[in-house]
């Protein structure tokens, strides 16, 4: 049995620790916030509040595994709302994202100390305490490396910075002290086994000399598929499309080569209508606003209206420089859109070049424009990319990624010492 742990969650977390739970391998899941809340307190509270809030509920399934550790998430989450921004700077704000993992991690590390468990599983930048006193112990590691290292990604994006200046402040990975980088290197010298989610992540891998540890590629699943129209099996040959209908989501900065996807846009500007999904950073990038305004951009949405907006668009374009996996790639598959994107994302593993979508290389906007231009001139050949793209979406399902965490995880437990 192991003790797993994550502060704040996401899709793959989740469907992690249901994996381990259903497979009898999970003793504990500490997390920060599952809120779990009566109908009459949510009434009382305001709709943004609980739409957040609600993102940090967990199954009901979990509920005798998890243990909580509130306190510096919930200040994390409303300093800012409340004139407090200085509590969560980066690095060094007493409640930033570091000092939310630090605060749990610290707690983990006790909690190692103090019970019987076969192996600790943490996620980068959250495993460094509990895995020094898992070692201690002779407990087994299991480290989750989401993305890509970071100095694979600090030499990628400082000369991203370079080629780009004016888009240099939404880089905000290269603002990482060394004695971040330090701790994260830490971890992965203390990791008997790392689980990354795209073939992409493991080579950049190669760049940690420390390192000596085993690699497990267990790729992210697709999510439920929304009822759509059916497809024709034989796609019927129709006039272009006055504009292509072309989607982004993610967050805002060059890390996903936001750069090149308006440039390309620009290209083929009577061919195309962008339509942008995400957060800008905090800090202000006159170029970003000033691309955004001459596109469709929204912010944020629930994600059943994102997924909704994928249904509704033609081509998905994600030109990350690094990802380590990019989960929005399955999603707009499973939504029926092609997708083109780079080998730097895990693009490579999930389509098959000119059959689901294409991959492009990082930096260029004139690749980029030229699949955008083909769609565009071919709608047969769209309408049966599209319908490829929901059949490969199936060979992704969330049941197979917990089918094989699990059994990649029973694996490493069966070298590991008993408790």
């Amino acid at each position: 049995m192991l003790i797993f742990t994550h502060p704040t969650g996401n899709a793959n977390v989740r469907h992690a620790a249901l994996a381990l739970f259903r497979a009898g391998l999970l003793a504990e899941f500490w997390t920060c916030l599952n809120f779990q809340a009566p109908a009459v307190i949510e009434r009382l509270l305001p709709g943004r509040v609980i739409g957040q809030l609600r993102r940090r509920a967990y199954p009901a399934e979990l509920s005798t595994a998890i243990r909580t550790r509130p306190f510096h998430e919930v200040v994390r989450l409303f300093a800012p709302k409340l004139g407090l921004p200085g509590l969560v700077t980066h690095e060094t704000g007493p409640f930033s994202v570091d000092a939310v993992y630090r605060s749990l991690g610290r707690a983990v590390a006790r909690r190692v100390r103090t019970g019987k468990f076969r192996a600790v599983y943490a996620y980068e930048d959250g495993a460094q305490f509990s895995f020094k006193e898992a070692r201690r112990r002779g407990v087994c590691t299991l480290y989750d490396l989401p993305i890509g290292y970071w100095r694979a990604a600090r030499t990628l994006l400082l000369d991203g910075a370079e080629r780009e200046p004016e888009w240099a402040a939404t880089l905000t990975g290269n603002r990482d002290s060394s004695a971040k980088t330090d701790r994260k290197d830490a971890e992965l010298a203390l990791a008997d086994v790392v689980f990354v989610a795209s073939s992409y992540t493991r080579r950049t891998l190669s760049e940690a000399a420390d390192f000596k540890g085993t690699v497990m590629v267990v790729p992210y699943g697709s999510p439920a598929f929304m009822p759509l129209p059916p497809l024709p099996d034989t796609p019927r040959l129709t006039a272009p499309k006055k504009k292509l209908r072309v989607l982004f989501v993610g967050s805002l900065g060059q890390r996903k080569g936001l750069s090149y996807l308006f440039a390309a846009c620009r290209r083929v500007r009577t061919a195309v209508a962008l339509t942008v999904i995400g957060q800008k950073p905090l800090e202000p990038c006159p170029v970003l606003d000033r691309e955004l305004a001459s596109v469709r951009w929204i912010p944020s949405c629930p994600h059943q209206d994102i997924l909704a907006e994928m249904a509704a668009h033609d081509v998905f374009v994600f030109p990350s420089l690094f990802e380590g996996f990019g989960l929005v790639l399955l999603e707009a598959l499973a939504m029926g859109l092609p997708i083109i994107t780079t080998s730097h994302t895990a693009g490579p593993d999930l389509i098959r070049e000119g059959a689901e979508g294409f991959i492009v290389p990082i930096r260029d906007s004139t690749a980029i424009a030229a699949r955008l231009e083909l769609l565009h001139r071919e709608p047969d050949r769209l309408a049966e990319m599209s319908a490829a793209a929901r059949r490969r979406a199936r060979e992704f399902s969330w049941e197979n990624y917990e089918t094989t965490l699990a059994t990649c995880v029973g694996r490493a437990l069966a070298g590991a010492p008993a408790a």
